[in-house]
């Protein structure tokens, strides 16, 4: 046997044994990853915003399903959930809330304009990226209503974007959008194929496959039938989520406000929204009447003396009327109980342990309308009122819209750059994503070095051995 053999067998085992090690570790990052939770940020087009509230059209929009509003004209959507393959950039998160245009009023009711965009969903696969939606409009020439379910509407540029071996959150900033021929029948003629949209942005978190799902009981082994107890009048969960008003959340953390608002007390922050959970109080079932207090506060602050915390929430519900009232510290002054805002609940009837009123219309107050230095005149219509209250234990309280993680630097398309930035953020949420990140790149240069090794070692051999006679 030549005498190089055993070290090209040696060279040989130690590959075997470093691919080994680097196999199912590559083998467990190309397995999809599920999305849940994050936002997508698009204006859909900032100048179709302008002509609808403008002069011409004289109209308005307004949100649905939880959607919010971010920087001066962007639209936030929530709740992602979706798949992505770290392996070959595949993805795709859909989102919910919408948003609805009306405008150019017609005289005997009813509007020539009327445009909803809903449940937009992001799905990218091979570098080519589109914006689907839900689209409902009334098309300018004749009038019809058309629906239409999951349009494509908008197409990405990726140009400079690789969305292979990301993490969590995946994240994209600033896209290019442009409007797609199916997208334009759909925005009722309004714009032809081709034309640029708003940027589209967003943020997700996606997490490793699940596990094996729990063992379900065999079939000797019957289900428990019992059933939580209910007492009369007890609350066993209670929240409320009130955005207070949008316009003036946009007012503080605008260019005039200069401000922000801050939550405490376990109030928590559903883009669109506030929820001020743990409620405690009493409720009746068959009278549909209610006396709940919640915890947490919001505090605005800002510029030109603005400082105003509502805190110690409460909402009375009788006769199918309903008023959320709450502790206003202005001025260095606190009023105890006021009746900020009014609203129907005309069915609050409990199913299965939960009773619901979801995004009930709302109307500022008198004593709410001091509350805010007289900003705005008692009636004003104020942010929609949602309202849960659990009378059993199983029964759980209806989820927050989930923005996912907070952005961190993210990719931006480039027309000109030759290198691709990959589009997921370098933080990585679990730590077998760090161990496929650390292994693969020390791996590589573990297998780089042996390689040259063995040719060194076996070139060694080869040029001190003497040929075979």
């Amino acid at each position: 046997m030549p005498p190089y053999r055993p070290a090209r067998a040696l060279a040989v085992a130690l590959l075997a044994v470093l691919l080994g090690a680097l196999l199912p570790a590559a083998t467990a990052q190309a397995a999809n990853r599920t999305v849940q939770g994050g936002r997508l940020d698009w204006g859909i087009k900032s100048s179709f915003q302008s002509y609808v509230t403008g002069p011409i059209a004289q109209g308005s929009w307004s949100l649905t399903g939880g959607a919010a509003t971010v920087g001066g004209s962007q639209f936030r959507f929530h709740s992602a959930t979706g798949s992505y393959d770290p392996a070959s950039g595949a993805f795709r998160a859909g989102f919910s809330g919408g948003v609805h245009f009306t405008g150019h009023k017609k005289p005997g009711g009813g509007n020539e304009l009327d445009l909803t965009i809903s449940r937009p969903t992001v799905r990218i696969q091979g570098g080519s990226g589109t914006v689907y939606a839900d689209m409902v409009s009334r098309d300018r020439g004749t009038g019809r209503v058309t629906s239409a379910a999951q349009v494509p509407l908008a197409t990405l540029g990726l140009s400079g974007i690789d969305m292979r071996g990301g993490a969590t959150p995946v994240a994209l900033n600033n896209v290019p959008a442009t409007l797609t021929s199916q997208g334009a029948r759909s925005f009722a003629g309004y714009y032809t194929a081709g034309t640029p949209l708003d940027a589209v942005s967003l943020s997700v978190d996606t997490s490793a496959p699940a596990g094996k799902p729990a063992a379900s009981p065999s079939p000797g082994q019957p289900k428990s039938s019992a059933k939580p107890k209910e007492t009369a009048g007890r609350i066993e969960d209670a929240a409320v989520d009130w955005g207070v008003r949008r316009t003036f959340r946009e007012y503080v953390t605008g260019s005039i406000g200069r401000g922000k608002w801050t939550l405490a007390g376990g109030a928590q922050d559903g883009g669109a929204l506030f929820r001020f959970p743990k409620g405690t109080g009493t409720y009746d079932p068959e009278k549909q009447a209610l006396a709940a207090d919640f915890a947490g506060s919001v505090r605005f602050a800002g510029a030109h003396g603005l400082d105003l915390t509502l805190s110690r929430f409460a909402v009375g519900l009788k006769a199918g009327r309903g008023t959320l009232s709450a502790d206003v510290r202005s001025d260095g002054d606190t009023r105890r109980a006021v009746p900020l805002i009014t609203f129907t609940a005309e069915d609050f009837a409990p199913t299965n342990g939960l009773a619901v009123l979801t995004e009930a219309p709302a109307t500022l107050t008198a004593e709410g309308a001091k509350a805010f230095g007289s900003l705005y005149k008692a009636g004003t219509a104020m942010d929609p009122v949602s309202l849960a209250v659990a009378v059993e234990a199983a029964a759980k309280l209806p989820a927050l819209p989930d923005l996912g993680s907070e952005p961190v630097p993210s990719a931006e398309p480039s027309d000109s750059a030759p290198a691709k930035t990959t589009a997921a953020a370098a933080t990585v949420a679990d730590d077998t994503s760090h161990t496929w990140l650390y292994v693969t790149l020390g791996g590589a240069g573990v297998l780089a070095a042996a390689a040259a090794g063995v040719l060194f070692l076996v070139r060694r051999n080869r040029s001190t051995t003497p040929p075979a006679s």
